[in-house]
């Protein structure tokens, strides 16, 4: 059974920073899609970050420059590195993954909305204050 656990959110001012951590068990495929969303009261899901099992790594625009995933294959730990913290940046924060083996690519384009994502974290608050 996958889970995905999220930590590390917080209350900051602008300008801080925050490391989320998404510890994920039960998922050992070596190949899948992994990425980080955001939810702001009252609008919709979006994709924050995102990062396969190559590396390779697509993120909003609105956070290019200030925000990093990365992982820890190791231990299966993703996280995202988020600086420059800004109030417009208060959400839930989740982490996703694909189903069993499943890639970033699905042919015609990549994975970037929630519906291309199988298992979800419970969520971490952030919330940036100015």
């Amino acid at each position: 059974q996958v889970q995905l656990v999220e930590s590390g959110g917080g209350s900051v001012r602008t300008g801080g920073s925050l490391r989320l951590s998404c510890a994920a068990s039960g998922y050992t495929y070596s190949r899948y899609c992994m990425a980080w969303f955001r939810q702001a009261p009252g609008k919709e899901r979006e994709g924050v970050a995102r990062i396969d099992a190559g590396d390779a790594t697509r993120y909003a625009e609105s956070v290019k420059g200030r925000f990093t995933i990365s992982k820890d294959a190791a231990e299966n730990i993703f996280y995202l590195q988020m600086n420059a913290l800004e109030p417009e940046d208060t959400a839930m924060y989740y982490c996703a993954i694909t189903s069993a083996g499943l890639g970033c690519y699905l042919g015609s384009r990549y994975r970037w909305s929630p519906s291309d994502f199988r298992f979800w974290g419970q969520g971490t608050q952030v919330t940036v204050s100015s």
